[in-house]
Parts: structure tokens; sequence; C-alpha cells
């Protein structure tokens, strides 16, 4: 396992985040991790955003972006990888904390899940470059997870394009990461 990250802030803030080793998994960069709770916990459309909320951490890897949104006051983390690595380090990091009862690790393809709950927020920080987030949209949604209303923020890289039918609510560049932030309807599919 690779050196620790560190939670930006909340209650554990500076607690590490133990990631897997290799190159398996890209956490998301302290900076971007800011910005996006930074938005979530503070724009006037996000009332309500993390506190108290259930979060989905899609693409996990190393789980920083659900651990963030636990020390920011998220009620429930569900974090889905399929990586046996980065699960692992999932659940260190849950047995360390001591939060088996706030978090979740689910070993599963985000393309293909099994059905779930809906949730508040969900957290989609794929590999770049693979058009994945507008293909795991229509998974989560077909499966229960993702419902009209759900925060949806998306870490797209630089290059990568947006589905047409997302209305975001804001959109910020970050070195090689573009963080899109908008709510779920009823009409969008993900596939624009």
């Amino acid at each position: 396992m690779k050196g620790p990250l560190r939670i930006i802030a909340g209650a554990w803030r500076g607690r590490p985040i133990t990631s897997p080793g290799g190159a398996t998994t890209r956490p998301t960069s302290a900076r971007v991790r800011q910005a996006l709770f930074d938005i979530l916990l503070h724009a006037p459309w996000a009332e309500e955003a993390v506190t108290g909320c259930l979060v989905l951490d899609a693409f996990a890897g190393s789980g920083a972006l659900g651990f963030e949104a636990l020390s920011r006051g998220a009620e429930r983390v569900t974090f889905l990888e399929n990586d046996s690595a980065a699960c692992a380090a999932i659940q260190h990091n849950i047995h360390t904390y001591g939060i088996a009862d706030r978090a979740k690790v689910m070993i599963c393809d985000v393309l293909s899940p099994p059905r779930g709950s809906p949730h508040s927020l969900v957290l989609i920080d794929p590999p770049y470059g693979r058009d994945l987030v507008p293909h795991s949209i229509i998974a989560l949604s077909t499966n229960g997870w993702i419902i009209p209303g759900t925060v949806i923020a998306a870490e797209f890289g630089r290059e990568d394009s947006i589905p047409a039918n997302v209305s975001p609510l804001i959109e910020r560049v970050h070195g090689a990461a573009r963080l899109v932030i908008w709510r779920h309807t009823s009409k969008e599919r993900g596939d624009g």
C-alpha cells in the first residue's frame, strides 16, 4: 500500500487515508477534493448536499472522496470499486477509523452494479479518457442508486466530453481534472 493521503477538512482533518499500491488507482488530488467540498458545502443550490446525507462513491479507488464526505458530516457512504487491492485499502481505513456502521464497500463493476437504494450525493471519479461517466450514470440509474434530484459530482479528464443532456450547476478545471456538478433529472439518460 502507498503512503497515506490525508483528509483535507472536517472532523478528521489531517488523518491519513491508506491507498492501494500500484498504478490501478488515481486518487483525486487534494486540490480537487478541497474545491469539490467547498462547493458542496457553500453553494446556495447545494444546501444539505453533504451533511446528514447518503453518499455513493463510485469508482472509489482510494475512497478519498467518500472519506472526505464522512469527515464533513455525511451520514453514510457506500464505496463501489472493482479492484480488490483498492477495496482492501478502503476496508482497512473503515476499520482504522472505527466507522463500520457508517461505511460499506462493495466489490463490483460500476457499469453493472447490483440493485441499490437511492443516494442523495453521487461522486463519480473514473479513469479518464474512457467515456465512463455517462455509462455509469445509466447503470446506476437503472439499478436504483440515482434518482431525479440526486446531486452528481463527476471528475472528467480535461479533454473528456460532458454528456450533452447534462446541465451543469458548476464546472471547474483543476490541472488535468474537470469537475462538473449537476442534479440528475428524469429525462437524463447520461448518453448525450
